[in-house]
């Protein structure tokens, strides 16, 4: 028990502890919000270079078809024109050149005052930034991989605020040295309601397919709104609700002056940490109850095999001292008869008749050990044959009717001579017979007292043996029947035995079809009942079915 608990106990609680103090630290440091948090950044970062690609996709697009600076007011106008209409996500279109400013809008929208509005401020910013720095604007947008500037502000529409972005750019097929300049403008109804849903549907449904733990929803908003109680979205995907981010994210090339938000729907970071933390604690706890189990079951075994290795020790010491015990008498009396010292035909033939007693009691201690050496090997056979029962019973009794009278018991047989003959092994039986008799009186004290009742009852033959011995508890008589068991009681272990007995009795019982019981009260005796079974013709003549009783 000691290697037990050193080799399984003293590991399993320290991996229990460790686990213990690993959650705790996870609780104490965040350390899942923490992830998931970093997850949040990563996803946030994947979406803005997919959106500023795409904006920066339809800017090159529209900057290949842009007109040329070559051409007259008219001609330039009318290209512009036809940009536009060519590409309805536009609002505005600018050329600077060495010429001067020319700025179109979207054709079917010239009425709208808001548009006018834009135009006549885009006209305003840019006429006089690049009148002042357009050389140096050129010659730093040439040193771009990509040679595009993107310019935010905030506009309005009829519906309320807008975000107005304008991108310019210097035009591919001039040189260097030139200070031409070309500009579009998004409309921001196109950013709100198309690319922007599509990107932020795009990348919940991505994580919808890679997880199916929470789901997530996202914003773009204005970042001037960060920190404060208010939170008015430009674009909102699906399932976002009320409440602010998790995890924000400055817009940084393209769509300056917006951000973009991530939280989960309907729970939070750290409803969710506390929750998998709960989870955790359960489930190292479950697994504590499982190997606290594992060992008590562990413990329980090793105890029964202990047990059985002690019992199995007794048992060789208890059979040794059995066998020498006949075996000295044996050859003491046989000597003594050898060497004549004898001379009455009387103290002969007593003589004689202990030694023919203790060959019997060797014989069926020899017999009780071969039987059971094969039952355990799985070996032992049975003869079954029509035996007349109650002629078996009364000649086993007969042979040991002078040793139950020389021990000074009174007794009491009773067998019902009417019994129809029984399939049963007659070696079997009488063992059975002969095992609970010897345990009657190695277990009777004060009042010796036996008893045989042979008899047919509720379709079987029934055999009892009483006594008024020491009797046994309630407690130890479903466990009589087992191999090398003996009862806690002084007397049984002061009295040398094999503890087969009753287990040889009870596999007998059941190898004929049939049971053993035990009725005992501790101090007045005990009553063993064997009962085995009657053929189905048998049974119709049976006296318990016509109300009478065995006597």
């Amino acid at each position: 028990m000691l290697t037990l608990g050193l080799a399984v106990l003293l590991p399993a609680a320290a991996l229990i502890i460790v686990n213990f103090n690993q959650l705790r630290s996870f609780d104490r440091n965040k350390v899942l919000e923490a992830t998931i948090h970093r997850d949040f950044q990563e996803v946030l970062a994947i979406t803005e270079k997919k959106i500023d690609k795409k904006a920066l996709t339809m800017v090159e697009e529209a900057r290949d078809v842009f007109p040329s600076p070559d051409t007259n007011t008219q001609e330039k106008e009318a290209n512009l024109d036809a940009l536009l209409t060519r590409s309805p996500w536009l609002t505005h279109a600018f050329l600077f050149d060495e010429n001067g400013f020319v700025i179109r809008s979207q054709p079917q929208q010239m009425g709208d005052k808001y548009i006018q509005n834009e135009r006549e401020r885009l006209t305003e910013v840019f006429r006089g930034w690049f009148g002042i720095d357009g050389k140096s604007t050129v010659e730093m947008l040439h040193k771009k991989t990509r040679p595009i500037n993107f310019y935010p502000d905030h506009t309005r529409r009829a519906d309320g605020p807008a975000y107005l972005l304008t991108a310019y750019f210097v035009l591919p097929q001039l040189s260097n040295d030139r200070v031409v300049l070309g500009g579009v403008s998004f409309d921001p109804s196109y950013l709100k309601g198309t690319l922007f849903p599509q990107a932020l549907d795009e990348q919940v449904n991505q994580r919808l397919g890679d997880q199916s733990g929470n789901q997530v929803a996202m914003i773009i908003y204005p970042a001037e709104y960060e920190g404060r109680g208010e939170m008015k979205p430009i674009c909102a995907s699906s399932g976002w609700g009320e409440g602010k981010p998790e995890v924000a994210r400055k817009f940084d090339d393209v769509f300056g002056g917006l951000a973009l938000g991530i939280k989960f729907q309907g729970t939070s970071v750290e409803a969710i940490g506390r929750t998998w933390m709960h989870q955790s604690f359960f489930i190292l706890g479950i697994l504590s109850l499982l190997m606290i189990g594992g060992l008590v079951l562990t413990k329980h075994v090793v105890s029964k095999e202990m047990a059985l290795a002690r019992l199995k020790s007794d048992f060789v010491s208890n059979v040794s001292h059995e066998l020498r015990t006949p075996l000295a008498l044996i050859r003491l009396y046989a000597e003594t008869l050898e060497l004549r010292r004898i001379s009455t035909p009387e103290k002969k033939q007593e003589y004689y008749r202990i030694i023919r007693k203790e060959s019997e009691r060797l014989t069926a201690l020899i017999n009780n050990i071969l039987d059971f050496s094969r039952i355990e090997a799985g070996h032992k056979e049975y003869e079954f044959r029509e035996t007349n029962i109650a002629e078996l019973i009364s000649n086993t009794l007969d042979s040991y009717r002078y040793q139950i009278e020389q021990q000074g018991f009174a007794f009491a047989e009773s067998i019902d001579p009417d019994i129809p003959a029984v399939r049963v092994d007659r070696e079997a039986i009488a063992r059975a017979l002969v095992n609970l008799v010897n345990n009657a009186l190695k277990y009777s004290t004060d009042e010796k007292f036996l008893g045989v009742k042979l008899y047919r009852a509720n379709g079987s033959v029934k055999l009892e043996v009483s006594d008024h011995g020491i009797g046994i508890t309630r407690r130890e008589q479903s466990k009589i029947f087992e191999k090398f068991y003996r009862t806690g009681d002084p007397l049984v272990h002061n009295t040398k035995g094999s503890g087969l007995g009753l287990s040889l009795v009870r596999h007998i019982t059941q190898a004929h079809g049939g049971d053993i019981a035990v009725e005992s009260t501790p101090g007045k005796g005990s009553k063993f009942t064997m009962s085995l079974p009657l053929t189905s013709g048998q049974q119709t003549n049976d006296p318990a079915s016509s109300g009478t009783s065995p006597s």
